[in-house]
């Protein structure tokens, strides 16, 4: 009985197949219905693919799209750039310096003047160089860019000579170094003559320039002072100023506001209340602080007057040893200032608007109950933690430690800007501060937009090619929306006739059906005539749909041969693509038989006997 239901089962299939074959015309001309509806769907959506993967491409392919770097110079701490590595979307980033010591003078040949070119900071894994025929240098060694190569005449393996140049205490000093070119870029690198170094190369290059020296490659230069900031500066005179003093006072001299200063900002400044004799002024600029030239300036207009301008800094971010917040009071005094002030004089005497050394940097004097005096450990909390111990030369009048306005100016410029100690602990030397500026890569070009947006919400105004690769989005999505359309609407059409026309079927064969079912075959064995007369449909317009998509394809592809690179197709399909396709369609025909396949069981098998 097994065996029989078995057999019976696989008679639908050939029954089937024959009844198609018998009606061969109206069967070619469902296939030829299918296929006119697939086929352009095919066609459209190998446009869609072969269009947008083919500017993906050219785009991804192009570091030069998925390059993000700064619009301003700013400084951008190494923190900041450990942070932004570790983010999604970011492939390599590496620092890169002011672009006036990004300037550097290349040798062509002997007896040839110097061609000036960009220096670059490259580094492992940069994709500009690896993407387009180079390699990444080492120390000693530089990678050109295709005009740089053009404009020198050198080739890979050959010999560089460069120059640094700079201007220190109005002499002009040199340096020369050869460098090995190990590559050079392609053409699509870019249009500039720029040439690629190692990072720490070009950061000592931008440092020689600055004053710095580079002792591992024997670089002279000296480690600069810092320089010394005021967040203000009180004025002190006999007679008071009239209003067009106070005017001419601050013209060209880089000082915005000059009013007078309260009694209790006085005494908080000097640690004693004002003279009565005497008439204060506060100097101040908003948002920047005041520089020795400055003062130096407004000294200048105030010549023939008794005067004492004493600046002083208040933006200041110190803790004692203990940890709490700690208030030094900032004075440097010659002996008739102290006098003309009524303060006690201080052992390190006037100020000399330089930065602090030996006992302007060491002594200070203790508080008035101090008993007895010892060291006073003070901590900046600026740019980079920095740690002094002061030793007590004496002792003042208040409460408030003082110490040399010269060492609170500098530790002032050490809130934005790195100080350490020398080696012998006698001067404050200007540390390496951040970078001014990166050169960043995206590892995709859907990875840009959101990096930009990312680092604009930081203030950090980029140069993207953000709009070029969102243009390209929009169209994907647009193309992706019209393809979806014309999808809905040509599979629609052509479920409609699938269903039509196996249904009409159905009806064209209800007294067959009628006999089959007579003959012993069940209502499950019915249902699937129809089924598999729709699968059997779907597949030959698949089949013809196939061989039209590749013969459209193929002439697509040959009228923009011109157009396109090697490897390119303006029309192509994906292999998955093609799978998704054949078994949408197989998964439509089957569900659009449903109808007819229960229409066909339905047929009562006393029909076929009336019938007939």
């Amino acid at each position: 009985m097994t065996r029989h239901v078995s057999n019976l089962a696989m008679l639908v299939p050939r029954l089937a197949a024959a009844q198609l074959r018998s009606d061969w015309i109206l069967t070619l001309c469902l296939v030829i219905a299918l296929a006119a509806v697939i086929a352009p769907l095919l066609v459209l959506m190998g446009l869609k693919q072969g269009t947008i993967e083919t500017l993906r491409e050219r785009l991804v392919e192009d570091p030069v799209f998925r390059e993000i770097r700064p619009a301003q110079t700013r400084e951008y701490a190494p923190e900041w750039f450990d942070a932004l590595a570790r983010r999604p979307g970011v492939e390599f980033l590496t620092p890169t310096i002011l672009p006036l010591s990004s300037v550097l003078q290349v040798l062509p040949d002997a007896g040839k003047k110097a061609v000036v070119h960009d220096l670059v900071p490259t580094g492992p894994g940069d994709p500009l160089l690896l993407e387009n025929g180079g390699r990444i240098p080492g120390d000693g060694e530089v990678v050109l860019s295709s005009d740089a190569a053009r404009q020198l005449n050198v080739t890979q393996g050959q010999a560089l000579s460069v120059r640094v140049t700079r201007a220190r205490g109005g002499v002009s000093e040199v340096v020369e170094e050869e460098l090995e070119v190990v590559s050079v870029l392609g053409a699509r690198a870019g249009q500039l003559a720029r040439l690629y170094a190692p990072l720490d190369y070009v950061l000592d290059v931008e440092a020689y320039k600055e004053g710095f020296a580079a002792p591992e490659r024997g670089w002279p230069g000296s480690t600069p002072e810092p320089h010394l900031s005021y967040d203000g500066a009180l004025l002190f005179l006999e007679r008071s100023l009239s209003p067009v003093e106070r005017t001419g006072l601050v013209i060209n001299t880089g000082i915005v506001h000059l009013t007078d200063a309260s009694a209790t900002r006085v005494e908080a400044m000097i640690g004693r209340a004002l003279p009565a004799e005497l008439t204060a002024y506060r100097l101040s600029t908003p948002g920047a602080t005041l520089r020795p030239s400055q003062l130096r300036a407004l000294d200048q207009k105030l010549r023939g007057r008794q005067r004492v301008l004493l600046p002083f800094v208040s933006e200041l971010a110190l803790k004692g040893a203990d940890g709490q917040p700690l208030t030094l009071l900032g004075r440097s005094l010659s002996e008739k200032e102290a006098d003309f002030l009524g303060l006690e004089p201080v052992p390190w005497g006037a100020a000399t608007g330089e930065a602090p050394t030996g006992e302007r940097l060491r002594a200070f004097l203790a508080p008035a109950s101090a008993t007895p005096p010892g060291d006073l450990e003070v901590t900046l909390e600026g740019a980079v933690p920095l740690v002094l111990v002061l030793e007590p030369a004496g002792k003042a009048t208040g409460e408030l430690p003082v110490v040399s306005l010269e060492l609170l100016a500098a530790l002032r410029t050490g809130m934005e800007r790195p100080l350490t100690l020398s080696a012998d602990g006698q001067a404050l030397e200007m540390a390496r501060g951040g970078y001014r500026g990166f050169r960043l890569y995206a590892d995709s070009i859907d990875s840009v937009p959101d990096l930009v947006q990312a680092l604009e919400a930081q203030g950090i105004e980029v140069i993207a090619e953000a709009e070029a690769i969102l243009r390209i989005q929009v169209l994907d999505a647009g193309l992706e929306r019209l393809f979806r359309l014309i999808a809905l609407l040509g599979i629609s059409g052509g479920t409609a006739v699938l269903i039509a026309s196996l249904y009409a079927a159905v009806e064209r064969l209800r007294r067959d059906l009628g006999v089959l079912r007579l003959l012993g075959l069940a209502r499950r064995h019915v249902f699937f005539f129809p089924v598999v007369q729709g699968v059997l449909i779907a597949s030959m317009g698949l089949g013809a749909s196939l061989a039209a998509y590749l013969g459209l394809a193929t002439a697509i592809n040959r009228s923009f041969a011109d157009a396109l690179l090697p490897g390119e197709r303006f029309c192509t399909l994906s292999a998955p693509q093609v799978l998704l396709a054949v078994a949408a369609t197989l998964l439509l025909a089957g569900m659009a038989s449903l109808i007819a396949a229960w229409r066909a069981t339905s047929i009562d098998p006393a029909e076929a006997i009336r019938d007939h």
